[in-house]
């Protein structure tokens, strides 16, 4: 298909969104299932994790990680067409982040000021740092490829949304493993994570997509 009968199948042709779509949730899902296999193969679930999904502090951290990956999927989909916008779905990205801030506000409330920094470190930084990277790797590689399908404008910002998709899907593997559950340690490093996993959706994605 030539550069020009593409843009126009995809601004005009709802079967090519739909297409589109399922080629993009089936990325989604080899590349997660590969990164899901690793993790149970490598680290796999924390032992009190029954325990722990009772705490507010652990539901908000999982809240946060996949509200990312939801609205990353939401933000994504209208950015593949050319001359697309999230519009209104834009609003989906605030979420994580309003739920970051909502639990570092009850973490600051719930605990004494001189226990913060203890909580804001943690024991697994270098851990989250790593992990939430690599186990970002074949979800981010799969959207990446399944995109090429569309014709983003911007090619590096898909590639973002791609990389806030696959580290929302690797932070939530993750944070089944890590003990670390105060919302400011999630706050800072996850984010942390997350941002690497962006940046690195960016710049391939920048020349990847590029058509």
């Amino acid at each position: 298909m030539k550069t020009q009968d593409l843009i126009a199948a995809l601004s005009t042709d709802m079967g090519a969104v739909i297409d589109l779509r399922r080629s993009l949730g089936l990325a989604l899902l080899v590349g997660g299932l590969i990164s899901a296999a690793l993790f149970g193969l490598t680290i796999g679930v924390r032992p009190d994790l029954s325990e722990a999904l009772r705490t507010w502090r652990f539901d908000s951290k999982i809240v946060a990680t996949l509200g990312a990956l939801l609205a990353a999927l939401a933000v994504g989909l209208p950015l593949l067409r050319p001359g697309g916008t999230p519009g209104a779905r834009a609003i989906w990205l605030a979420a994580p982040l309003l739920t970051l801030a909502a639990g570092v506000g009850a973490e600051i409330l719930a605990v004494p000021s001189d226990r913060w920094g203890a909580r804001l470190m943690g024991v697994n930084a270098q851990h989250c740092l790593t992990l939430i990277p690599l186990l970002s790797i074949a979800p981010l590689a799969a959207l990446l490829w399944a995109m090429r399908r569309g014709a983003p404008e911007s090619p590096a910002r898909a590639g973002a949304i791609a990389g806030l998709a696959a580290a929302g899907f690797a932070a939530t593997l993750y944070a089944t493993n890590c003990t670390d559950d105060s919302p400011l340690f999630v706050a800072l490093w996850y984010s942390l994570a997350t941002l690497l996993v962006v940046a690195a959706g960016a710049l391939i994605g920048g020349r990847l997509l590029r058509w």
